[in-house]
């Protein structure tokens, strides 16, 4: 696409880049393009606000959490530490959640033979539900993804097997961190008790 500085003057570009005389375009065009990008001048700067509102309020919980934490000569929370902050009255609630996005590598296909050995020899003696619990925990969904809190799930069944042992051992290390967020959430409580978050979305307000 060109910048707005490289279209002529009496032209515009369409979505396929080929330029176009203002002439040639119908009224209705021109004036659902007028009100897409006007509204969409709004909309960035909303989420520029957001953004700056986000960055605020971070600073100002890791800010209150260590001052909390000097009363007692200590660190709270850590780098990537979780807290909830409550109003006075419990009317408010607000969250500071890291969240990872998790992914494995090739070695998953490792665990999955050691565990589909396992299932082999034990034959008769595995138990239905191990087998689908196992199987479920592999199944891919529609965008070729696996399951990734199924599978480390498996970790806390115990079963005195070297095989299964070993499997569990490869999906721990083949697991691999891709990324790395931090969230802000608001809480409201309702007249029941219990804390309602309060919706930023659009779809949702």
């Amino acid at each position: 696409m060109l910048n707005e500085s490289q279209i002529p003057d009496g032209y515009m570009e369409n979505a396929q880049g080929c330029l176009v005389p203002i002439a040639n375009i119908r009224p209705i065009d021109l004036a659902r393009n007028e009100l897409v990008k006007e509204k969409m001048e709004k909309i960035k700067a909303l989420q520029a606000e957001m953004r700056a509102v986000k960055a605020s309020l971070l600073s100002d919980v890791d800010a209150f959490v260590q001052l909390s934490g000097e009363r007692y000569g200590v660190r709270l929370g850590g780098v990537k530490g979780n807290v909830s902050l409550l109003s006075f009255d419990g009317k408010y609630k607000l969250t500071r959640d890291y969240g990872q996005l998790l992914a494995f590598d090739e070695g998953l296909q490792a665990a999955k033979e050691l565990i589909d050995g396992c299932l082999r020899r034990w034959c008769a003696d595995s138990r239905p539900e191990l087998r689908a619990v196992v199987e479920q925990a592999f199944k891919v969904d529609k965008k070729g993804r696996i399951n990734t809190g199924a599978v480390l799930g498996l970790r806390r069944i115990e079963i005195d097997d070297p095989d299964w042992k070993e499997a569990m051992r490869a999906i721990t290390e083949s697991l691999q961190v891709l990324d790395s967020r931090v969230y802000v959430r608001a809480y409201e409580r309702d007249a029941s008790g219990a804390y309602q978050p309060i919706s930023l979305d659009f779809a949702s307000v």
